[in-house]
């Protein structure tokens, strides 16, 4: 799968001789889709910007386009764009769009390039996909011709890998003339050899298939004879006598190791034959063999989870569309769809990784309980839950039920505020953006306003949402602030007093003094001096409609009091 140059050249079309006739055409390379690409090259390398195809468009080449080449693409090829930036990939993509590429690879520098070439490879129907700055072209080359040399065909984490240990059991089972099972370190079982034989099996094993895992009260026996602490401890090969009270054979046991870390262990129980003379060197063999199979599927499903995470936060941002990770995880795009958002309650604190990971798994478990395919994910400093695929009959009350149990266990469990909000129940995975939004909006009025609730719904602050949303409009534009309350603010400053402070109390008891004065802790008579002092030195008129408007919006920007 070596990738082609353009510059090793294409023949032109007019002076390419005439092909010769052929006997029978020869098969179509085989391939990898975009999703398998992804997990292959990993996130810290590349990311994907854009896939309106879905993520099983099939990559079978990679192919280098420089600049200065025409753009022309083949069909199924990754296009690794080389100095094309901004609008100097647009060919290239509207290229590949048109030849029927799978995927053009670009780097980008701004968001607003990204915005702009992921329209494009929309509108052109290929995969968009970013590449970090500082990775060098050639070492994404090699990787991309790697990952269509190596990464097995199916979804990690379906049928190969299962396949192999399955393979491997019994393969071992063969070599040591017993019968196996290998499990993880919880005691689940990934695999075991076939056995014709019912009377060989043992209660244990038996038991231990039938319900995937070791049944309790034999391995608390296991626990009390010390093995599962020799596996721990040690590479070599356990045996394990016989106990026909308990139903149990005769077993060899070893541990399946990735250096020091135990990844499972691998069983072996004699039948109605002696296990062979060098069964504990197959053995041995096995587990080694089977330490690859489990490293390689851990870093698969690590690879699908941050996949996944990947989808889930350009859907939320608007970046991927609903696509892709429709696609990847089998949703119905079609169907309702909300976000929740979680802050953290002191929004000066920065949480700990250990904090952060903590409350995501907390969060993960509670919406998990309540929707089989909600989503978790972090973008920035807020935690969000993408809601898929929702019945049609839920409403903003269920949805604000799940967030106040949430808050609620994190302040029980974890000792942490958070705040949480409920974004609009939308239509499809596609207008998930426009819910992520308002989930967003009523964070922000919730820290800027200093609302009480911990967990709202727009209906709930929808009067503290726009304000907010002013008053940030205000803080952006100085050009529409009043200077003569900007010139109140200042005087204050200098003088330290209290007059801008006291103007706004005012206005917020609607012109009471006795209440304003209560909530100042002065004087009524004090009040109403500050008030008349306010107004001489600004030139304001309190007694007008308008300028008492603009004096309670402007006086409650953070930098003015």
């Amino acid at each position: 799968m070596a990738s082609s140059p353009r510059s090793q050249g294409r023949p032109d079309p007019a002076e390419a001789p005439a092909p010769e006739p052929a006997a029978a055409a020869s098969p179509p390379p085989a391939g990898i889709s975009l999703r398998q690409l992804l997990m292959s090259l990993g996130e810290p390398l590349v990311e994907l910007q854009a896939a309106p195809a879905g993520l099983d468009v099939e990559i079978r080449s990679v192919a280098l386009l420089d600049p200065e080449d025409p753009p022309i693409t083949q069909p199924g090829e990754l296009v690794l764009a080389i100095g094309a930036r901004g609008r100097a990939a647009f060919p290239a993509l509207r290229a590949g769009g048109r030849d029927g590429a799978a995927a053009v690879a670009v780097k980008l520098d701004t968001p607003a390039q990204a915005a702009a070439l992921s329209a494009t490879a929309v509108e052109a129907g290929i995969a968009l996909l970013s590449v970090r700055s500082e990775a060098r072209w050639e070492q994404v080359d090699a990787l991309a011709r790697a990952a269509l040399e190596s990464v097995p065909h199916g979804r990690p984490g379906e049928g190969p890998e299962e396949g192999d240990l399955f393979s491997l059991a019994q393969t071992t089972a063969v070599l040591t003339g017993g019968i196996v099972s290998i499990e993880d370190t919880a005691n689940r079982v990934l695999a075991y050899s076939r056995s014709t034989d019912s009377d060989e099996v043992d209660d244990l094993r038996r038991l231990s298939i039938l319900g995937w895992q070791g049944p309790e009260a034999y391995l608390t026996r296991l626990r009390k004879w010390g093995v599962f602490q020799r596996l721990r401890a040690s590479d070599e090969v356990i045996c394990i006598d016989s106990h026909p009270e308990l139903g149990i054979r005769r077993r060899l046991a070893v541990a399946i190791r990735s250096g020091e870390r135990q990844l499972g262990t691998i069983w072996v129980q004699e039948g109605s034959a002696p296990l062979t003379e060098h069964a504990d060197q197959a053995l041995l063999g096995a587990a080694r063999v089977a330490a690859l199979h489990l490293v390689r599927r851990r870093r698969e499903l690590s690879a699908d989870l941050t996949l996944t995470r990947t989808l889930a936060a350009g859907l939320l941002e608007g970046s991927t569309g609903p696509q892709p990770l429709a696609g990847h995880l089998a949703l119905d795009a079609a169907r309702p769809a909300a976000v929740l958002g979680f802050s953290y309650g002191n929004a000066g604190a920065t949480p700990s990784e250990l904090t952060r990971a903590e409350v995501t798994n907390l969060i993960s478990v509670h919406t998990a309980a309540r929707h089989r395919s909600a989503l978790v994910t972090q973008v920035d400093a807020r935690i969000y839950v993408l809601l898929p695929q929702l019945p049609r009959s839920i409403d903003l009350g269920t949805l604000r039920g799940w967030g106040q149990a949430i808050t609620e266990a994190a302040r029980r469990h974890l000792g942490m505020s958070l705040r949480g909000s409920v974004g609009c129940i939308v239509p499809g995975l596609g207008e998930v953006p426009e819910s992520r939004r308002e989930a967003d909006r009523i964070l922000d009025a919730m820290v800027s306003a200093g609302v009480a609730t911990t967990v709202a719904a727009l209906p709930d602050i929808q009067a503290e949402v726009l304000v907010s949303e002013v008053l940030r409009l205000l803080s952006r534009h100085p050009e529409m602030r009043d200077p003569r309350l900007t010139a109140l603010v200042a005087h204050d400053s200098r003088s330290q007093g209290q007059l801008a402070e006291s103007v706004l109390a005012y206005l917020n008891a609607f012109g009471d003094v006795r209440a304003a004065a209560a909530e100042l802790h002065v004087h009524p008579n004090t009040l109403r001096y500050r008030i008349r002092r306010a107004e001489e030195l600004t030139g304001l008129d309190l007694g007008r409609p308008d300028q008492r408007l603009l004096a309670m919006l402007q006086l409650r920007l953070p930098s003015s009091l």
